[in-house]
């Protein structure tokens, strides 16, 4: 008998033999993993110009619709602190409606989520370079506003666990951490400010029975040890050929699951369905092992990187075709 959407998800993260490649693919109707949102206001409207969200940081969109940028620093003077609200976790409104997404029995792994967990929100708070100077100029400042972003997220997950507890399988979480080229800040720095903060949020959802999933855009291979060693379970990399697919198989494969798909901004919008298939193949020979380790997930914004539906359809196949697990059971 074929595995659950639940079994098969678990099974790639924890290395027990998935019977299947896991996919996440909203976009074409197709995914293993359900989506449990709280009613966090994230960007806002992104059919609007200008947006404010929960924290108070200002959104702001071209003509192009996208998620927008953060325009409006609420704390871009240390001196507005004073005056400033932080949103409450425990706020009932944030809640609301939750329960829909499990009003259909399935077997499926349901993952709640919070967007711009820590760093994200530094930097809509205080600016970017203000941030990154912070980090070196006023630590302890800057320290106290990470432990009160880090307190929200804590209270999130709390409130959530206690609503739903091991209905939910799983957190998500956006944090950027680098260019192209690497990190923006030193791994020696992100060690020691981010490292023990982080480990305090993956410890909370652990200690709920929930595994941890990360998107982090950028070159960031050099802090994967750190997340490795504090337990983040999965880890979202959509451009492996800025990192470097052999280097990171080499250096994590079979000690993280990787949530990933043919690169976002090399591959996808410019090559074709040879070379999407040459890719998914690379990336499931170097990146997933013979007991899990690899969960396929889709780029949501198709027009934000000029993908055509028809291209999203070559890659799923591709990665379909290529399968280890579902190839071992047949």
């Amino acid at each position: 008998m074929p595995m659950s959407s639940y079994e098969v998800v678990r099974r790639a993260i924890e290395f027990d033999r998935p019977d299947r490649l896991p996919v996440c693919f909203d976009w074409l109707g197709i995914t293993d993993v359900r989506s449990v949102p709280w009613n966090q206001i994230g960007t806002g409207n992104n059919a609007e110009r200008h947006s404010v969200d929960e924290w108070g940081c200002g959104w702001e969109r071209t003509d192009i619709q996208n998620m927008g940028q953060v325009k409006g620093h609420p704390l871009q003077d240390w001196s507005a602190l004073d005056a400033f609200r932080f949103p409450d976790p425990d706020t009932p409104a944030f809640y609301e409606g939750m329960e829909q997404f499990f009003e259909v029995d399935e077997e499926i792994y349901r993952c709640t989520g919070i967007f711009m967990l820590l760093f994200e929100r530094m930097h809509a708070l205080r600016g970017f370079e203000n941030t990154l100077l912070d980090l070196y100029t006023e630590p302890e400042r800057i320290g106290w506003l990470a432990d009160r972003i880090v307190d929200f997220d804590l209270g999130i997950i709390r409130n959530i666990y206690q609503r739903f507890g091991d209905r939910i399988h799983g957190l998500g979480f956006t944090d950027d951490w680098g260019t192209e080229r690497d990190l923006f800040i030193s791994p020696e720095l992100w060690a020691a400010f981010f490292k023990p903060r982080y480990k305090r949020i993956f410890d909370a959802c652990h200690a709920n029975g929930w595994h941890v999933w990360m998107h982090s855009c950028g070159k960031v291979n050099d802090i994967i040890e750190h997340l490795i060693e504090i337990g983040l379970n999965v880890i979202n990399l959509q451009q492996p050929r800025a990192l470097g697919i052999h280097e990171i198989g080499e250096r994590y494969r079979g000690r993280i699951c990787f949530e990933s798909l043919c690169d976002i901004q090399h591959t996808l919008p410019f090559k074709g369905a040879a070379e999407i298939r040459e890719e998914a193949q690379l990336l499931l020979e170097q990146w997933a092992t013979p007991e899990g380790g690899f969960i396929l997930s889709d780029y949501g914004d198709a027009s934000a990187i000029g993908v055509a539906f028809d291209t999203k359809e070559t890659m799923l196949e591709a990665f379909r075709d290529a399968d280890p697990w579902r190839a071992a059971t047949v």
